[in-house]
């Protein structure tokens, strides 16, 4: 008869995420997983794999987790505008003291020039949140919220591009007040 896991495979991922959201792949070694995940290394090698393989499951975990971020905001919010000014606010000021950035932010330019698995899965994930936001710049055009000056595919990419950026100053010295002017110049194009 097997031995039973002495653990749950959700809270080891997600603290595995943790890790290599702040640290980054090449800076996390397996002794840094086995000690973070609070597991032994041959359970880790026989639930999640080799350390690339543990990676693409936090990876995955992680666009599991920004789904549902953006979905929870587009769900509380009243409008349009208000859905992309919430987005803004999340990627600024939702962390708090964690100043990881983005794990897809990370993984691409760490690891999409050489990894394809990892780029793949970063370049569906950008995809996936282009149209999301394109989706609700139509929604907005629709309402009369936003100027119908621009497409909303090309506002979704630019949008996108925009909050990739913030999420890189997220991760430096750059102030609070200037993430902010970026984000309000970005409303007001939206509504020009």
């Amino acid at each position: 008869m097997g031995r039973s896991k002495e653990f749950e495979e959700n809270e080891v991922l997600q603290r595995a995420m943790e890790l290599f959201w702040m640290q980054g792949y090449e800076k996390t070694s397996m002794n840094d997983l086995v000690k973070h995940m609070g597991i032994h290394r041959k359970s880790l090698y026989d639930t999640f794999g080799d350390k690339h393989s543990l990676y693409l499951k936090v990876i995955d975990r992680y666009a599991k987790y920004s789904t549902d971020k953006l979905n929870a905001e587009k769900l509380k919010s009243k409008t349009a505008y208000q859905t992309i000014q919430y987005i803004f606010d999340y990627i600024i000021e939702g962390n708090k003291d964690k100043h990881w950035g983005c794990l897809f932010v990370n993984a691409a330019t760490e690891m999409g020039p050489w990894d394809k698995e990892v780029e793949e899965k970063t370049s569906e994930s950008f995809k996936k949140v282009e149209d999301f936001i394109a989706r609700i710049v139509r929604e907005g055009q629709e309402a009369g919220e936003f100027s119908s000056n621009y497409d909303a595919e090309i506002l979704g990419e630019i949008l996108h591009n925009t909050l990739l950026g913030l999420r890189v100053l997220v991760r430096t010295s750059a102030s609070k007040e200037k993430m902010h002017r970026i984000e309000n110049f970005f409303l007001n194009l939206l509504s020009d």
